[in-house]
């Protein structure tokens, strides 16, 4: 464990480099297989997310969240990679790569998010797209008490960082930068998803994704998250995003009109 820990650290930058890239095509694989769903004449092809995949979606979500719990409140072996790859990425994480990073980090800090949620929800309401100002607040609002609830249940210390760049001093587990990105940078492709011109599409998710990878890792490479606190952030953040724009689709088809 230690040892992976170990080689884990000393070829984080290319890991992280690899995961983006494996991510992107993934997701783009995804999506190109989306659109050809909705080409053919299938009803049910209408929208965007389809009940099954929905569901799908947010169980593998609650179940990978609620697995990683498991192991953070038994301190299993999880806790012991956790802990070994946070002292190998501190003795081997350069300074100046660190400090890079950290400015990279803070385009998912709770402020920066909160201005850019108002900004959204101003121009929706100003727009009058009240439904979609809706979703976007209620999932916005909803990822934060799900995030700060379950800080509170774990009360996770967070790894020693010392490097200077960053420095958090809230619960650890799990990580309200990786739930928030996910649900903000896939709130925020949804609303232009339903508002802007289908050549755009491709281009929108492969950016939400992209942030949404790169705000997350850079958390555990900063050392103010452990690999678990992420990855379950991730999943509680996926199913509640997912939630929200099944949701969405939901009551948009319901009307028999764009959702706006």
């Amino acid at each position: 464990m230690s040892f992976n820990a170990q080689w884990i650290s000393q070829h984080a930058l290319t890991l992280w480099a690899l995961l983006l890239a494996l991510v992107l095509i993934g997701a783009d694989a995804v999506w190109r297989r989306a659109v050809k769903r909705r080409a053919v004449a299938d009803p049910s092809a209408q929208s965007l997310l389809r009940p099954i995949t929905a569901a799908a979606v947010i169980l593998a979500g609650v179940l990978v969240s609620t697995a990683i719990a498991m192991e953070v409140r038994r301190q299993a072996g999880l806790t012991v990679f956790d802990a070994a790859l946070a002292s190998d990425l501190r003795d081997n994480m350069p300074l100046p790569v660190l400090r890079a990073i950290s400015w990279i980090t803070h385009i998912g800090d709770p402020v920066v998010v909160m201005i850019e949620t108002a900004i959204v929800t101003l121009w929706l309401l100003v727009r009058r797209y009240w439904q979609l100002a809706t979703i976007w607040v209620v999932a916005l609002v909803g990822t934060g008490l799900i995030n700060q609830t379950l800080k509170q249940i774990f009360q996770r210390e967070r790894p020693l960082h010392d490097h200077g760049f960053i420095v958090e001093h809230s619960f650890s587990f799990p990580s309200g930068h990786a739930s928030g990105a996910m649900v903000f940078f896939g709130m925020l492709a949804y609303v232009l998803v339903v508002l802007t011109p289908a050549r755009l599409h491709r281009a929108i998710v492969a950016c939400a994704v992209g942030l949404i990878t790169i705000i997350g890792i850079s958390r555990i490479i900063l050392q103010v998250h452990y690999f678990s606190d992420v990855f379950a952030g991730y999943g509680t953040g996926l199913a509640w995003v997912v939630l929200c724009i099944g949701s969405g689709e939901y009551f948009r088809l319901r009307r028999k009109s764009p959702l706006p």
